[in-house]
């Protein structure tokens, strides 16, 4: 039974409505891998709306958070900006409503394309609105006891003046070093190190709960039952097992189902995009691959396992095994072990599976397309030519190959390693060739003129030429690389020779031959 399966009946065993919680601090460009915590929340809410829970999904976006530091990629200019939140800093670049948006709303659109389902809400708005109100003051009014469960769980002293709230100073602004002196329902009173004195109302965005409270009193205002989170936060005595006691002890709620999951890591060479030298971010991801596969590439992996991610030829491999499950999706032929697999293409498509096997045009012919055609109607031609595609294929199978068009060239353009990377002369190179090369070429001229125009028909030609050659099967390979691309290595030659016209392709080697 597929993960997410088991976690559905497991919150099903508590009851029949859910609330599901997820998000996170816009500080930043976001890396690939906070699309796990989304993605798996998604997937474990379309179980349970399969087997007609009642169940919604949040996703929060904690804009209420201060600036921590000035990041490196930030301005001079930021360094006054830390420690005021980051719903309330400028955007870096004018064109948003704030810091906080500008960070989050590639992501926010990203999250739609995966056809993740959710209410998406700013903690800066809750504050605001009093939703935090009634938990800020149950926190204060057990102020000793918060501090009994930090202290306890954690193994670390608090401060003896510690408070579970701490005020953004009216006057400048942060929220990070203001002084509790006091507190009556609504005013905190407090002192800041600018040199202010005031009263914060927990009515109001007048201040904010330290973030291991805040994420237990998420649960009560909410009512949060279930939350995937990153593996630090499940260690012993980390922020969840805090959470744990805050909830019970505290707020007088039952903790969420909790669903920990490992890290995605980066490996391979591709993970630095080539223009702006930042590695792989959520946004990148979805332009590598459509969202299915990316869903996918998250979805058939137990969230207790880490993912290596490879942005470079990794890629390749990883769409080839999502187009082989979802052949067997339609067309069946899997095995036991493979079921899972199925289990997590159905719950990897945006809106639901198709009703029929989608087009599928393999990565590693695009790779090949994009790079001797001229946009997307150049590639369409050649697939016409090849009879891949006809009149027949529908406008979302023509969606669906545009798509992955598109995808393929920017992983060409930001990812892709240098050893896919080729480009078609049209005229010979100015390459020295050796006697026993051309000889190599006059017999595979003879060999191929009455081929048949395809990849493996044209492999096998060149195949038993270059091998019956004086230079050998890889010697014939490079000679064919360097007249048609000048450079000694490039793709898959059957494929590729095929994907070019046959009187251009016998006219080079004829040429070559000379």
């Amino acid at each position: 039974m597929h993960w997410a399966d088991v976690e559905a009946n497991a919150l099903l065993e508590k009851g029949k409505t859910h609330l599901i919680n997820t998000g996170i601090t816009p500080s930043g460009t976001l890396h690939v891998g906070t699309l796990r915590e989304a993605i798996t929340a998604e997937a474990v809410r379309k179980a349970l709306a399969k087997k007609e829970a009642n169940v919604r999904m949040i996703y929060l976006v904690d804009s209420w958070d201060p600036l921590r530091k000035r990041y490196p990629f930030l301005p001079e200019s930021f360094e006054a900006e830390v420690g005021r939140p980051l719903a309330y800093i400028p955007c870096p670049c004018g064109e948003h409503k704030s810091y906080a948006q500008h960070y989050i709303q590639p992501f926010l659109d990203s999250i739609k394309e995966l056809g993740i389902h959710c209410d998406v809400l700013w903690t800066h708005e809750q504050y605001e609105q009093g939703k935090f109100a009634e938990v800020i003051d149950t926190a204060i009014t057990k102020k000793d006891l918060v501090m009994q469960i930090l202290k306890e769980v954690s193994g670390r002293d608090v401060p003896k003046n510690f408070y579970p709230y701490t005020p953004r100073c009216e006057n400048c602004g942060r929220l990070t070093q203001a002084k509790v002196e006091g507190y009556e329902f609504p005013y905190v009173s407090y002192t800041c190190a600018c040199g202010y004195s005031g009263k914060a109302d927990i009515r109001k965005a007048d201040g904010k709960m330290p973030w291991r409270v805040e994420w237990a009193a998420k649960w009560k205002v909410f009512g949060v039952t279930c939350e995937p989170f990153g593996k630090d936060h499940a260690a012993a005595g980390g922020s969840y097992d805090t959470g744990v006691r805050l909830a019970k002890e505290v707020f007088g709620i039952d903790p969420p189902h909790p669903i920990p999951y490992e890290f995605v890591q980066l490996k391979g060479k591709g993970q630095m995009h080539k223009s702006t030298g930042s590695t792989v971010t959520g946004v990148d991801a979805l332009r590598i691959t459509p969202a299915s596969v990316m869903n996918y590439i998250i979805l058939r992996v137990n969230p207790n396992r880490h993912i290596d991610y490879d942005a470079g030829l990794g890629i390749l491999d990883m769409v080839d095994e999502y187009d082989r499950v979802e052949n067997m999706y339609y067309c069946g032929g899997c095995e036991e072990r493979d079921k899972d697999l199925l289990r997590a293409y159905e719950l990897s498509q945006p809106e639901g599976p198709r009703s029929k096997l989608p087009l599928q045009v393999p990565y590693r012919h695009l790779v090949s397309l994009v790079q001797i055609t001229d946009g997307f109607e150049g590639v369409l031609s050649v697939l016409r030519r090849m009879g891949a595609v006809d009149d027949s294929v529908s406008p979302e199978d023509m969606g669906i190959l545009k798509q992955r068009v598109d995808c393929v060239r920017y992983w060409l353009d930001s990812f892709a390693p240098d050893e896919v990377k080729f480009a078609v002369c049209k005229t010979m190179p100015a390459c020295e060739l050796t006697e026993q090369e051309k000889q190599f070429l006059r017999d595979l001229l003879v060999a191929i003129e009455g081929v048949e125009w395809k990849g493996e028909k044209i492999h096998d030609a060149m195949y038993g030429c270059a091998k019956a050659a004086t230079i050998g099967a890889r010697g014939g390979f490079q000679t064919l690389y360097r007249i048609f691309c000048d450079q000694r290595q490039g793709p898959r030659l059957g494929f590729f020779l095929s994907t070019l016209d046959r009187d251009f392709v016998l006219r080079r080697i004829r040429e070559g031959a000379q």
